[in-house]
């Protein structure tokens, strides 16, 4: 058991919230929250490399533990499947086999960021980035910044980030963003885009999970070029296949992370790499969260907020 010292909140928890989430049907009473760290306060039978005392974070989500999948550190795609997240609380239950025990070096915000920063890190390892590769980060909401951390540090060459507004424009620079460009009416992205990477982006990351965004993907990369969806879009969506077909674009669509991917995320902050923690923007109680909740789904100065179960 953890007592929870940080829970994130993430985009997706509004999503799932909002009533527009067919696909994301919540149990009644269930407890949200994935993004969390904390201490274990208590072990149960079979436990065997963690102790009470231990800061850790973990995947919020679990398989059998003995198929192929769950050997191979993916148990997102194991048969028996299930959230386990349930950081919006002062104590959750967890899995042994999907927590990672967090450095002596890092705080608990810090083990709260790896959950978002993982998922950053799984797009971008998708992409399979070629050395100086041009990179197109459409979001600069916390997967948008992840993936520019991630795309700087695993070859690519020139970054652009886009948003609708200025507001993040600092914080994709730290991340690692080269421009930061925000079209204005009558401007096309594409352009715009070309123009700062000095030609047409190999690699499109669609971050923002809005609707019409992977149709503005595929018009803006290069030809036989990539894109990357990590936005979560909950709503109907549509593109024109014949334009993608005639750029021969790849579309590949991310989920979540591995168990490699989540614990190479602590290794790397724990080496020193502590730019995300500039993405946190504030921290609030419990009895704070619902009237967060709501702020949050509007135009917001926030970036990432975190929930600290203890704050009274």
């Amino acid at each position: 058991m953890l007592k929870i010292h940080r829970c994130g909140i993430c985009g997706s928890d509004l999503h799932m919230t909002d009533g527009h989430a067919p696909h994301f049907t919540l149990p009644e009473n269930s407890t949200l929250g994935h993004e969390f760290a904390g201490e274990v306060v208590a072990v149960g039978k079979g436990v065997e490399k963690l102790k009470v005392g231990d800061a850790v974070t973990a995947l919020p989500f679990v398989g059998c533990g003995h198929c192929a999948t769950c050997l191979s550190g993916k148990p997102n795609f194991c048969a028996e499947f299930k959230g386990a997240a349930a950081g919006f609380a002062q104590y959750a239950v967890v899995a042994e086999r999907v927590t990672t025990r967090l450095p002596k070096t890092l705080s608990m915000e810090d083990g709260a960021l790896i959950e978002p920063m993982a998922v950053g890190l799984h797009g971008v390892a998708l992409a399979k980035l070629t050395p100086g590769a041009k990179v197109l980060v459409i979001g600069a909401g916390p997967v948008g910044l992840a993936a520019t951390f991630w795309a700087r540090r695993l070859g690519a060459g020139r970054i652009v980030t886009t948003a609708s507004s200025r507001r993040r424009e600092a914080l994709a620079r730290h991340m690692g963003a080269d421009e930061f460009v925000v079209p204005q009416e009558g401007q096309d992205l594409a352009t715009l885009a070309a123009d700062a990477l000095n030609g047409p982006p190999d690699v499109v990351f669609e971050c923002a999970g809005q609707k019409d965004l992977i149709a503005k993907a595929i018009q803006c990369v290069k030809p036989q070029g990539d894109v990357v969806v990590l936005g979560f879009c909950t709503v109907p969506d549509q593109f024109i296949p014949a334009v993608a077909v005639w750029k021969e674009v790849r579309i590949q669509f991310a989920v979540t992370y591995s168990m490699q991917e989540f614990t190479h995320v602590a290794n790397v902050l724990d080496a020193g790499a502590v730019e995300p923690r500039a993405m946190i923007t504030d921290r609030v109680s419990l009895d704070a969260l619902p009237d967060t909740f709501e702020a949050l789904r509007d135009r917001s100065t926030q970036c990432k907020v975190m929930v600290n179960p203890w704050l009274s």
